[in-house]
């Protein structure tokens, strides 16, 4: 990267910081996403209630307005747990949100509740009767989902895991407001300092777009491999 005045590796410092937010909230992403699927297609009232408050109040809430509750809020939260272990027991200890985690920790729940109805939907695509048939076979539950779950719900789903994907790419973008040193902070502290915002975010501009265009590379491959595998499923 250019120089661009001494900022230069602050920013490809911060762009991966970047990285890191987006790949470690996209992990998060998942696990709360196949949560929060299961849950409402559950049978059980309590789970499917649970499952479809989440989708709808965290759909519904601005992203920007949930990190800052979390990293405000959620500190407040554990220094009120702190005063009450030290009244109680005399424990004494602190505990710490920094911005790192409540970036990763927004971020991750925001879109979990995305990629929930994403997996919702591709575990309805799958047909019933091939589960029955798989059944029939000798198969257990885990040979189904191995064999015949995973493969085609995976080939419904990645459209819309890539497209949330590159919007919580962008989405990181948030955490400057509560101080990370990501690479969107970096160029504004820079551009502040130089009053010349066209020469920090426009490289910032260039490393989302390379890090999209990645991505949707990415993304292509393996939609052809699971249509590939779907296509030898069924021969």
């Amino acid at each position: 990267m250019l120089d661009l005045k001494g900022y230069g590796p602050t920013i490809l410092k911060g762009s991966l910081v970047t990285i890191e937010v987006a790949i470690l909230s996209l992990l998060l992403a998942l696990l709360l996403g196949l949560l929060g699927a299961t849950a409402k297609l559950s049978r059980n009232p309590i789970s499917k209630a649970v499952g479809t408050a989440y989708t709808t109040v965290i759909r519904g809430v601005p992203d920007l307005v949930l990190m800052l509750l979390i990293f405000y809020g959620g500190q407040i939260l554990m220094n009120s747990l702190s005063d009450w272990l030290y009244d109680q027991f005399e424990i004494d200890t602190y505990i710490n949100i920094n911005a790192f985690v409540a970036g990763v920790l927004t971020i991750g729940f925001i879109f979990g509740a995305y990629m929930s109805e994403t997996f919702r939907g591709a575990f309805l695509a799958v047909e019933r009767g091939q589960i029955e048939a798989g059944l029939a076979y000798g198969m257990n539950r885990w040979q189904i989902f191995k064999r015949i779950m995973f493969p085609q719900m995976m080939r419904h789903a990645l459209p819309g895991l890539g497209n949330n994907w590159l919007v919580m790419l962008k989405t990181t973008a948030l955490v400057s407001v509560i101080g990370m040193e990501d690479m969107v902070r970096a160029a504004h502290q820079a551009s502040a300092a130089l009053q010349a915002p066209f020469m920090f975010f426009i490289p910032v501009l260039l490393i989302f777009l390379a890090l999209t265009s990645i991505s949707e590379f990415l993304f292509k491959k393996l939609e052809t491999h699971y249509h590939v595998d779907s296509r030898r499923t069924s021969q």
